[in-house]
């Protein structure tokens, strides 16, 4: 560890294998030592990139018991939190011997110098470099300084042609231009001559029209006072029609109330004969009922009938059946008999 305002300020710190496997039981750390130093560099960064937050997270904390660089250090890396402050790690550095420190200034002057080298080897290049861009820029300038002259005096001579040229097509146009304006001043006076008398012609059309529309004015007047007397015949006739209608009014109120005495009573009306047709509803549901019993007695009936005429005719057929049996029983009796009386 070094600091760039104190050239003799060094901390070092060297860990063995076996140093590293007793910090790590006593520390309680998670990686190898080959992964140690990458992991170191990424909480010194972590810490630093931190620095410039309002509230940092994590801080790197220097301490000694005396003095710094004269007496043992210990850097501790440290996550800050609201409820405490957890030290991820902590490392106890030792300040440098002399011969330490002067090895370290005799690095330290040896990188300045090549810096200071390398810095002489950039300025002069870029120094001839500037040189060769300069004497460039100064023969394009003059080159520049040549074409400006030359443009200048191809310009004004330019500029004298056009200017000739320009005079003599602008007293051209100036010719045209007098020609035309003669011919718009005679057409414009031909044109007002054709305009006045049609002017003139639409003034008589005009008059002509307007004693027609007096005429018919007159006319309308007439048609006017004549609407007003028929219209005030109306309006006698239109008196008379609200006084009828106002007693037909009166007529229709009465008989509104009539009507209304009318539809109470024809609404008891309807409330009995609706009841008297829910009654002739049931007796008819009724009839129906009883019409299908006798329906199904008859078919019953029938089916019984039929039965019957059957068992009537099969009756028939077993008594002609025992009549055969009784005789060809009684056949049979004869001529047992007639045998046992043989044998006898």
């Amino acid at each position: 560890m070094t600091d760039d305002t104190d050239p003799f300020f060094l901390y070092n710190l060297v860990i063995s294998e076996d140093d590293f496997q007793s910090l790590k039981l006593q520390q309680g750390l998670l990686v190898d030592f080959s992964a140690f130093p990458q992991k170191f560099i990424d909480l010194v960064y972590q810490c630093i990139n931190e620095e410039k937050k309002e509230v940092p997270r994590f801080l790197l904390q220097l301490s000694s018991g005396a003095a710094l660089g004269s007496s043992p250090a210990q850097l501790d890396v440290v996550e800050t939190n609201p409820f405490k402050h957890l030290t991820h790690l902590s490392l106890r550095l030792l300040p440098a011997n002399d011969m330490e420190v002067k090895t370290y200034l005799a690095m330290c002057l040896k990188c300045i110098k090549e810096e200071k080298v390398m810095l002489h080897h950039k300025l002069k290049k870029t120094e001839d470099d500037l040189t060769r861009q300069l004497i460039c820029t100064q023969q394009s300038l003059s080159e520049k300084t040549i074409e400006l002259e030359n443009l200048k005096s191809d310009s004004s001579t330019k500029i004298t042609a056009l200017t000739s040229q320009h005079t003599a097509e602008l007293t051209s146009e100036k010719e045209k231009a007098q020609q035309a304006n003669t011919q718009l001043q005679q057409q414009c006076e031909q044109q007002r001559k054709e305009f006045e008398s049609s002017l003139q012609k639409n003034t008589q059309q005009m008059q002509s029209r307007l004693n027609e529309l007096e005429q018919s004015n007159k006319d309308l007047l007439e048609r006017r006072y004549k609407a007003e007397s028929t219209v005030r015949e109306l309006k006698a006739k239109y008196q008379s029609l609200e006084e009828d209608l106002q007693r037909a009014e009166q007529k229709v109120t009465s008989l509104g109330r009539e009507n209304s005495a009318l539809d109470a009573e024809c609404h008891d009306k309807e409330k009995e004969l609706n009841r008297l047709q829910t009654r002739l509803a049931v007796f008819e549901q009724e009839l129906k009922d009883k019409d299908q019993l006798v329906q199904r007695s008859n078919e019953i009936l029938v089916a019984t009938q039929e039965q019957k005429t059957v068992l009537e005719a099969n009756t028939e057929k077993k008594q002609v059946q025992i009549g055969k049996l009784e005789a060809t029983i009684k056949s049979l009796s004869c001529e047992l008999l007639k045998v046992n009386n043989h044998f006898v």
